[in-house]
């Protein structure tokens, strides 16, 4: 594939995925849950996009992905909460159109939405209640395949690991990270997802933190900084997440 067509390509992924071709069906997919906090300037997305992530988050992460190919930065990319997959139908998209056969894609989720905030959970988990959104935030693993397929990047180079992240994530049989694109919300999901893989994450790799506006993600994200004395720039995506650079 040319240079062009590369562009051509990926930029209409990113455009189908976000809905931004017909803009159909364009009503919010959350309207408010009785008991679930709501993020400042709410939700956004609409029922038919494959993603909740706007268009400046996806040209974050194909400006990750296609760095870490140019400096040849080893491992495999990785998403963890991915709802209907929009993000890693990207990450598939992006190998194929360089033509890289040699990673692989790791979709990560419950596929049962988030877990059940009760009382021994962490207490911003328990304010945040997202999981009064499960009906909304739970997306099967055999749609999500259907996704990957109707985009006709369902192939070898896709995994899945289905279950809470607290019992895959650990023992994933993933050896090496280049991009690491965390999207769990809450606290302990995303606690569950830096002990395990943030190790794995190559230096100069990316690591991407989808809801970092939320509280209990950003405390989650600063406490596993703190004990790590992880000091690179944290650096806006857009006006909900952010991203660095792994040096040491």
């Amino acid at each position: 594939m040319t240079d062009t067509g590369v562009t051509l390509y990926l930029e209409l992924i990113k455009k189908v995925i976000a809905n931004e071709i017909y803009t159909d069906n364009a009503a919010p997919w959350w309207t408010g849950a009785e008991g679930a906090a709501v993020p400042e300037g709410g939700l956004p997305g609409t029922s038919a996009a494959h993603t909740l992530v706007g268009l400046e988050g996806l040209d974050n992460v194909q400006e990750c992905v296609e760095r870490v190919l140019a400096d040849g930065i080893p491992g495999d990319l990785v998403e963890t909460g991915v709802w209907r997959g929009g993000v890693t139908i990207l990450m598939r998209a992006i190998l194929k159109a360089h033509g890289v056969t040699d990673r692989r894609v790791w979709a990560a989720d419950s596929f049962e939405g988030v877990p059940e905030a009760g009382e021994g959970s962490h207490p911003l988990d328990q304010e945040m209640a997202l999981h009064n959104l499960n009906s909304m935030l739970s997306v099967s693993a055999d749609a999500v395949r259907a996704n990957f397929k109707a985009y006709d990047l369902l192939d070898e180079q896709v995994e899945f690991l289905e279950g809470w992240f607290k019992d895959t994530l650990p023992a994933a049989p993933i050896s090496s990270i280049a991009v690491l694109r965390l999207d769990g919300d809450l606290y302990e999901s995303t606690r569950e997802a830096l002990i395990p893989l943030y190790p794995k994450l190559s230096v100069g790799g990316f690591i991407i933190i989808d809801d970092y506006n939320m509280e209990p993600c950003r405390a989650a994200v600063h406490e596993y900084r703190d004990e790590h004395g992880i000091t690179d720039e944290i650096r806006p995506v857009d006006n909900g997440g952010v991203f660095w650079r792994k040096t040491a």
